[in-house]
């Protein structure tokens, strides 16, 4: 089996499921935390080098404000678990909204975590448009994710066939899988077939 050198993560479906399950909206967050491990160490396994995971964009901090504080204690409670691990983490975002978590300040220049290894880039208050430096319609001089590299895979969970705003540049070439469970779902089987599904495709990246 043909093994992604950098894959890309959206967990999307965590509202959804906190309904479904009878549960508030807010409370589907923290569920997604446990996954998100799982498939960590899962891909750590397999040899993948670099793993990028859809925190919360910008345009999610619309939501109401009780919903924004419980995915944004999901993402530092993520990356307090992820300081346990061997790992190396970057958390990409615009820093200076006051809806970027203070506590993940420190990891905004690439941090390793215990023996190093795989490449973990964390998406935290993320928009397109901050990444291309887009302003008044023309496109900045340099992208603010240039330490990230070109994603080989996207798997997304929750059923939607869309990237949302997700790094349109290193995703120029990716392979979008869709997961119709929603991300507190996760199951291992999931990625199983998401990579044998990347095994099958012709990538030739335009050639």
């Amino acid at each position: 089996m043909r093994i992604p050198k950098h894959i890309g993560i959206i967990p999307d479906g965590n509202r959804r499921w906190a309904v479904q399950k009878g549960m508030k909206k807010e409370d589907g967050y923290d569920n997604g935390i446990f996954p998100g491990m799982t498939l960590y160490r899962m891909c750590r396994e397999l040899g993948i080098e670099e793993m990028t995971f859809y925190g919360f964009t910008a345009d999610n901090t619309k939501r109401p404000t009780i919903q924004r504080e419980a995915f944004s204690k999901a993402c530092v409670k993520a990356v307090d678990v992820l300081s346990k691990e061997d790992a190396e983490l970057l958390v990409l975002g615009k820093t200076t909204s006051h809806v970027f978590p203070e506590e993940l300040k420190p990891y905004t220049d690439r941090v390793r975590f215990g023996k190093g290894g795989m490449k973990i880039n964390f998406l935290i208050n993320y928009s397109w448009e901050w990444d291309l430096g887009l302003k008044d319609k023309v496109i900045g001089p340099e992208l603010k994710t240039s330490k990230v590299s070109r994603i080989d895979l996207i798997i997304r969970w929750g059923g939607r066939r869309r990237l949302s705003g997700f790094l349109p540049v290193q995703s120029v070439y990716s392979d979008l899988y869709v997961v119709d469970d929603y991300w507190p779902d996760f199951r291992i089987e999931h990625v199983n077939d998401a990579l044998e599904w990347y095994s099958r495709q012709d990538v030739t990246l335009g050639g």
